[in-house]
């Protein structure tokens, strides 16, 4: 197996030490995905700028976070399940919607199902996503703006889902309680 570099400050390419320093400054720390990425500050930076990207959408915190859930379910990344899961618990978000979202099924509310639904579409079918499918999802109140936002959300998560795929990122000590396996379905 090949072994990455779990970078530090004092380890990191000089491209990914700015960067670095925004992390720490807005986790208090750096997360072992962002350590991971620092292989390849292009990463590391293209990440970070969607992430922030996609933190200024018009979809709500608690949106943004059933979009992102929804990727990392289908993706069926460990590190991202349980990072998100802490993050949507800190944000309040409902353990009834966290719960389903981790078991892939029904959200227990309307509005986040069918914005559930449209992400698992989007990322399930790699973006080719039927106009009546679309049209549903505009039906339940969102916008076509709401609609490549979402792509932005999944495109977010693709870097982050594969780095840890392929880098095996262990879970970071804030996750203790949300690990996670995806559940077989039946």
């Amino acid at each position: 197996m090949t072994q990455f570099t779990s970078h530090t400050l004092d380890t990191a390419p000089d491209a990914a030490k700015p960067i670095f320093d925004g992390v720490k400054a807005a986790f208090g720390f750096v997360p072992n995905l962002q350590s991971y990425m620092a292989e390849s500050p292009e990463l590391l930076a293209g990440y970070t700028a969607l992430w922030d990207l996609f933190s200024k959408t018009t979809l709500s915190a608690h949106e943004q976070q059933v979009v992102y859930l929804t990727a990392i379910f289908e993706n069926e990344c460990h590190y991202c399940m349980a990072g998100h899961t802490t993050l949507a618990r800190m944000q309040k978000m409902g353990e009834d919607v966290i719960a389903a979202l981790r078991a892939g099924s029904e959200l227990p509310d309307a509005r986040l199902e069918a914005l559930h639904r449209f992400a698992t579409l989007v990322v399930h079918n790699r973006g080719w996503v039927d106009d009546a499918e679309v049209d549903a999802f505009l039906a339940a109140g969102f916008t076509r703006r709401n609609v490549l936002e979402v792509v932005l959300g999944v495109a977010t998560k693709v870097m982050s889902n594969y780095t840890n795929h392929i880098t095996h990122t262990p879970l970071d000590a804030f996750m203790k309680g949300n690990e996670w396996s995806k559940p077989t379905v039946a």
